[in-house]
């Protein structure tokens, strides 16, 4: 049943963005009180009328922000919050009725992390290649596909991160999915729950969250200033590693060469499997593009993870997998009853793309945008906050920033929405409690407060 109307029209947001928007200050204002189960992506969609990756969209964005989580088998319940932080001692008089809403800042800037251009997407070009996928010449397309995926992508593909990541690999060896957690998913089916799982601290929520729903053993080991620690690595002793080398999420850090060796070398010593996600590695903007780990892999121990989520669209769902020979041999033995999970339509549109040269302009053309961007937010962060602690910019999609203040991150994040700023929290990538790393200074509050209403009204 559905008990909530969030309010979703066309306008100038996209519709995810006004559904997560209007579901979160339901939450915080506690209209949606702690652990109410929210309906079924289906079932929302359908009483608003809209798709389900609308709602699949919202609600990852909802998961990742820590106001929902989910649990298997069961839905999405909304997790307990301290509404004093979103709607703090309200002047009398404020509220007349129990229905008047609170006063809420709009947001003028907003640093999600996740967003792609929409504004310069090839719309042109996607839309021919779509419309060619459903030409009478191409009717096998509305059957059923080859398990891991269309040959012709697959090849594209492998084509695609031979020439940018380094990786080498044959077409064969690639498993086309609908996202990297489906595929870390089949990836706890094909490795084993038997065996002990590791991941970097802090590390990915959601990944966190697809190893626990498969009911894996699953060790947190820590970083140091060059990536994961391989001595706590050991010490966990683990069979499996998940891990981000080229530009670990959060921190953004890049893995030098010795450390990549030294995890091999783990690899090799404990008969296992790294898994490297490479969710954001074409976007390197200091020096020479970093090779994957798969490249220097002789010994058949990494499993390299890619996606189309950052560089084209996450609504395409488009993820890949590159086995090792002898997981693919299991995979081939056991596996193929698994229907492929992206649909052909949007298989073929890819291929053409890349085939076609259009997929490297529009990757050459965002990383050009991307820089640009990053560059901009840099300089304005040194001009008007100069001495704010910012990392993770060598690459990617996303930095850090830790202000020199004695506030907890609520209260910063709470601080920055009265503003009209939209930051967000990076303590949902511990899977144990966040150490406190907050540097304290000198400067009057009142100060600070006015350094941030003067940068942000510019």
């Amino acid at each position: 049943m559905i008990e909530f109307t969030p309010n979703v029209q066309k306008g100038s947001d996209p519709l995810y963005i006004q559904l997560y928007k209007s579901i979160r200050l339901e939450i915080q204002k506690g209209h949606l009180p702690a652990h109410t189960k929210l309906p079924s992506q289906r079932q929302l969609a359908k009483h608003l009328n809209v798709s389900r990756n609308t709602v699949d969209i919202a609600y990852q964005q909802l998961s990742a922000e820590g106001y929902v989580k989910g649990v298997e088998r069961k839905g999405l319940f909304v997790v307990p919050l301290n509404q004093d932080l979103f709607f703090p001692e309200p002047k009398q008089g404020l509220f007349r009725t129990e229905e008047t809403s609170a006063p809420v800042t709009p947001t003028r800037f907003n640093f999600r992390y996740g967003e792609v251009d929409l504004e310069h997407f090839p719309y042109k070009q996607w839309r021919k290649y779509t419309l060619e996928s459903i030409h009478r010449e191409n009717r096998d397309l509305f059957l059923y596909g080859y398990h891991q995926g269309e040959l012709g992508l697959r090849k594209e593909i492998a084509h695609y991160i031979y020439q940018s990541r380094g990786v080498r690999c044959l077409p064969e060896q690639i498993v086309v999915g609908a996202g990297t957690q489906y595929l870390v998913d089949l990836l706890c089916k094909l490795i084993g729950t038997k065996v002990s799982y590791a991941m970097e601290e802090p590390g990915y929520n959601r990944i966190r969250e697809t190893f626990q729903h498969a009911g894996v053993s699953l060790s947190p080991v820590p970083l140091d200033d060059q990536g994961i620690r391989v001595d706590k690595l050991y010490e966990s002793n683990a069979n499996v590693v998940y891990v981000t080398p080229s530009h670990q999420f959060p921190t953004g850090l890049l893995m030098p060469l010795s450390r990549r060796n030294e995890l091999l070398e783990w690899a090799k010593n404990v008969d296992g499997y790294i898994i490297e996600d490479d969710y954001d590695g074409e976007f390197r903007y200091v020096g020479l593009p970093i090779p994957a780990l798969q490249g220097i892999d002789h010994h058949e121990h990494v499993i390299y993870l890619g996606t189309f989520a950052k560089s084209l669209t996450p609504a395409a769902r488009i993820s890949y997998a590159v086995l090792p020979q002898r997981l693919l041999s299991h995979y081939s033995e056991n596996f193929t009853h698994l229907q492929q999970t992206v649909s052909r339509f949007h298989q073929y549109t890819l291929e053409r793309f890349m085939e076609s040269g259009d997929w490297w302009r529009h990757l050459n053309r965002t990383k050009t945008r991307y820089k640009s961007r990053q560059q901009t937010l840099l300089r304005a962060l040194k001009t008007h906050m100069p001495d704010l602690n910012v990392s993770g910019n060598d690459s990617g999609l996303h930095v850090i920033v830790e202000p020199n203040l004695p506030l907890s991150e609520e209260e910063l994040i709470r601080r920055a929405e009265t503003l009209g700023v939209a930051v967000y929290p990076t303590s949902i990538y511990y899977a144990n409690e966040k150490p406190a790393t907050h540097k304290y200074c000198s400067d009057l509050l009142a100060y600070r407060k006015k350094q941030l209403k003067k940068a942000f009204n510019r």
